[in-house]
């Protein structure tokens, strides 16, 4: 049985164009069998989160494909070309009323699993005071990230191509950072490059 995450959603951003991995879409890409983006998905499903929404744009046919069978609900963005920010605001925008907060989760990150996301929830539930909760590895913030209902309404007014890294800055005495023994919070798959190192690791 899967645990629970009580009051937290998943937000999937599975929008982006992928400009840096050429004529392949990053997020369609095979990784030991599956597409990058269907083990983000299946990761959010296993932590509990209720409900799992997916932002889809670019591609969004392909995308979804690699869904097929998953209990997540698609979401699409018209705006991905505007950037990541558009795709955070639009999965933001579509969760129930009653979601306390939402573990953002990328795409492009496979290794991620639910056993760093429950950390994150761990320590975001036991800090009250808390608005979000970040990995760190080796010094610098990661991703997933979980964002408390109280900063949706400033995610509403994020523009461009990033995320929500800048208001967490701005609001960095309530961020909680949990450490994270492990690279999985920070190797995303943007590049050629980086799709084949992931495929030659153990």
């Amino acid at each position: 049985m899967r645990s629970q995450l009580a009051g937290i959603a998943a937000v999937v951003l599975a929008a982006g164009r992928s400009t840096r991995m050429g004529a392949t879409n990053k997020l369609t890409a095979d990784y030991d069998g599956k597409a990058l983006v269907r083990r983000v998905a299946e990761a959010a499903l296993e932590t509990g989160a209720s409900p799992v929404l997916v932002v889809c744009g670019h591609e969004r046919d392909e995308v979804c494909a690699c869904l097929d069978g998953l209990d997540v609900t698609v979401i699409e963005n018209p705006a991905f070309a505007e950037g990541l920010s558009t795709s955070l605001r639009a999965g933001i925008a579509a969760l129930p009323e009653d979601v306390d907060a939402a573990v953002v989760m990328l795409g492009d990150m496979p290794l991620v699993r639910p056993v760093h996301v429950r950390r994150l929830a761990a320590a975001f539930e036991a800090e009250p005071g808390g608005i979000a909760a970040v990995p760190v590895h080796d010094g610098e913030w990661g991703n997933p990230v979980i964002l408390a209902r109280a900063l949706f309404a400033e995610v509403a007014t994020l523009e461009g191509d990033a995320g929500a890294r800048k208001l967490l800055q701005a609001h960095k005495d309530k961020v909680i950072e949990v450490p994270i023994g492990e690279d999985a919070v920070s190797t995303d798959i943007d590049t050629p490059e980086a799709l084949e190192a992931l495929r030659a690791r153990p």
